[in-house]
């Protein structure tokens, strides 16, 4: 998960940079602070699910672990449901947003962000099967049953 932070903020600084150029292209002022506005929304939830996932796994080992887990991430997925809400209740009504580019700039952004978690996961070497004890060579003579 530290991985998938570290990617997505190379891509969320790729992702300002290129939706401050386009969206100023686009819509002059109120498309650079539209463009600039969708991405960071989009950074703030991807930031909130990795660092949400990084503190429930502090409790690794626990016998509590798995509720304390998926207490932690579903408060963190409840915060990026109230912050979203927030976000577009204040942006919604100030004149200087562009509806369209703030719209593309969250799908793109998030779009990004799905493709980083991807290949973050992609990339783990996870065990796909633990607490296995395997047998010895049966000619060797120490085959366990």
């Amino acid at each position: 998960m530290r991985t998938a932070l570290a990617w997505g903020g190379i891509v969320t600084a790729v992702l300002l940079v290129a939706g401050a150029v386009i969206g100023f292209a686009v819509g002059g002022a109120g498309g650079l602070g539209s463009a600039l506005s969708g991405v960071a929304v989009s950074a703030v939830f991807l930031a909130v699910t990795a660092a949400s996932i990084l503190i429930a796994n502090r409790w690794f080992g626990d016998p509590l672990y798995v509720p304390i887990f998926f207490g932690i991430v579903l408060g963190g997925w409840l915060l990026k449901l109230v912050l979203f809400i927030v976000a577009i209740v204040v942006l919604r009504g100030q004149d200087w947003v562009d509806p369209v580019v703030f719209y593309v700039a969250l799908v793109v952004s998030v779009l990004a962000s799905l493709v980083v978690d991807v290949v973050v996961l992609l990339r783990m070497r996870v065990p796909s099967a633990s607490d296995v004890t395997l047998p010895t060579d049966p000619d060797a003579g120490d085959f366990r049953d």
